[in-house]
């Protein structure tokens, strides 16, 4: 076995021996990791119980957009190069907003979050054939996006976001063309996975966290969920209607 595969199972490895843990300790309820469960597990050093005040700084009328809590991403490094990748995917022109003003970067985070994210639904044990990857499409992305960053510290002395653009584009184009490598898998399958993505982001229901305002249905003119289009099928004309989400229903 060759020190990447030895490197990958040990990856793989880490992750269902956490996994395993979890489960076979009673810390979940419903898929959700119980976070004072698991600190009376191990334990803390004063085990006094102490109340906290926590003053309220929000202003009670400010609306707060809970489709841009991260879900997924713990690390803002990763976010962030995740937001300037979909950027250069699908940039901002005269036509319209690009990726991040359409929300696709907080589409990605919860789709990951999401038991698709996780391959929940896919047979996850070998032996596997036709290509099939063992990694889920959560690790695939984590990997990618920080091979990003330390591609980017190697060749620009700076992470990913903060890269000019055609900077950014060329080491894209690496990844796409697959000549960057990765443990879990190939660079192209990563950014087959980061295009995919970035392009539902833009152009979902924005009830899935993406194509925010329905500025990216607006720019194609396609006119969302609507229920029936009875009211304008006898039209001789071409009739353009207002785009609408599924939540509009």
């Amino acid at each position: 076995m060759s020190e990447k595969e030895k490197e990958k199972d040990s990856i793989l490895e880490k992750r269902s021996s956490r996994r395993t843990f979890i489960k076979n300790s009673g810390l979940t309820v419903g898929g959700v990791v119980l976070g004072g469960a698991i600190g009376s597990l191990f334990g803390t050093k004063n085990e006094t119980t102490t109340m906290t005040q926590v003053p309220v700084t929000a202003h009670p009328t400010e609306i707060v957009n809970y489709n841009e809590a991260l879900q997924f991403f713990t690390r803002l490094e990763d976010f962030q190069a995740l937001s300037a990748a979909t950027e250069q995917i699908f940039p901002e022109d005269e036509h319209g907003p690009g990726a991040i003003k359409l929300g696709a970067p907080y589409y990605i985070d919860k789709q990951l979050a999401s038991p698709w994210g996780r391959n929940v639904d896919d047979y996850m044990l070998r032996p596997f054939k036709n290509g099939q990857n063992e990694a889920t499409r959560g690790e695939i992305m984590l990997e990618g996006l920080r091979k990003l960053n330390d591609v980017s510290k190697i060749n620009h002395n700076n992470t990913f976001s903060k890269l000019k653009e055609d900077e950014q584009i060329t080491i894209l184009k690496d990844f796409e063309l697959g000549k960057i490598d990765l443990i879990l898998t190939s660079s192209a399958t990563f950014f087959a996975l980061l295009r995919q993505l970035t392009i539902e982001g833009c152009y979902c229901d924005p009830l899935y966290g993406g194509n925010k305002n329905l500025e990216g249905w607006k720019m194609k003119e396609f006119p969302g969920a609507y229920l029936s289009h009875i009211d304008v099928v006898e039209n001789k004309e071409f009739v353009a209607k207002k785009p609408q989400s599924l939540s509009s229903h």
